[in-house]
């Protein structure tokens, strides 16, 4: 396959979007951040360097620490394609992405979103 347009694309310019998409919906940036820091492993001040830095897509999932293993457990449409059909590993990591912020902007609970499991 190659290579998408968003996958060279900055994550530093759709993070704004991500972040208006939660605010819209009366969520906030500090739960967009620990979405992130769920799915990439990165800390605080790692993720604010990477979009800093303007780091494009591919680099900014390439390099994260830990991508968490519980990823899988997500599930659903984004964009009209099921996340988990994806075939490309990359735009699949994005697309898992893209679905935990549509679900925090349909208000669901940040323990299902995180896939906590229940006590």
């Amino acid at each position: 396959m190659a290579d998408h347009r968003i996958f060279t694309t900055s994550f530093a310019s759709v993070y704004p979007h991500y972040v208006a998409k939660a605010e819209r919906k009366g969520r906030t940036k500090a739960e967009v951040d620990d979405i992130i820091r769920w799915l990439t492993g990165y800390s605080q001040k790692r993720l604010d360097q990477q979009i800093a830095a303007r780091t494009d897509f591919k680099d900014f999932f390439g390099d994260a620490p830990a991508m968490n293993i519980a990823r899988d457990q997500i599930k659903g449409v984004v964009c009209g394609v099921r996340v988990e059909e994806i075939a490309e590993p990359l735009m699949r990591e994005i697309r898992y992405l893209d679905k935990l912020i549509d679900e925090l902007a349909k208000g669901k609970a940040m323990e299902k979103i995180l896939r906590t499991p229940a006590s």
